[in-house]
């Protein structure tokens, strides 16, 4: 799906969000729907560790915030994400761009509006791998979000 114009500004706001940009990574698509994004994290001066190798906290602050964005923008104002715990999988080092994809089917925001209609609360697991260019996953991020309703809605 093609960027809007609205939408690549937001990207680029994004991007020069503080304390998204000093993680080194960039969100490179983001698509109208909030539905895929796309994130790419160079191996540079800023995000390189004293061994050379991409450092591990730009790995993970580079995916942190993007599926709970998504999230808050494809539900809505009637609903509350959190970011409740995240744990971090080093396979090998980084030593050059690595890329990560986010997917969010619509099955997955109605099973969500479901079980948050049902039970009050829903938590989900979201995994992302880190890969590069020809496919190698280097690390896999599993973020889980806790989504409710807000009061009044």
């Amino acid at each position: 799906m093609k960027e809007t114009l609205q939408i690549r500004l937001l990207r680029w706001y994004f991007n020069l969000f503080a304390c998204y940009r000093r993680t080194g990574g960039r969100l490179t698509y983001l698509a109208p729907d909030f539905r895929e994004a796309r994130v790419t994290l160079p191996l540079n001066r800023k995000t390189r560790n004293y061994v050379g190798t991409l450092f591990g906290g730009s790995i993970y602050g580079a995916v942190d915030p993007i599926y709970m964005v998504m999230l808050i923008r494809i539900l809505g104002p009637a609903y509350r994400v959190w970011d409740k715990s995240a744990t971090i999988r080093f396979l090998r080092p980084g030593r050059g761009s690595l890329f990560a994809r986010f997917l969010l089917t619509e099955e997955e925001t109605a099973a969500i509006r479901a079980e948050v209609d049902g039970a009050g609360r829903s938590e989900r697991i979201y995994t992302v791998e880190l890969a590069d260019a020809e496919g190698t996953v280097h690390a896999t991020v599993e973020k889980t979000l806790h989504i409710r309703r807000r009061p009044n809605h």
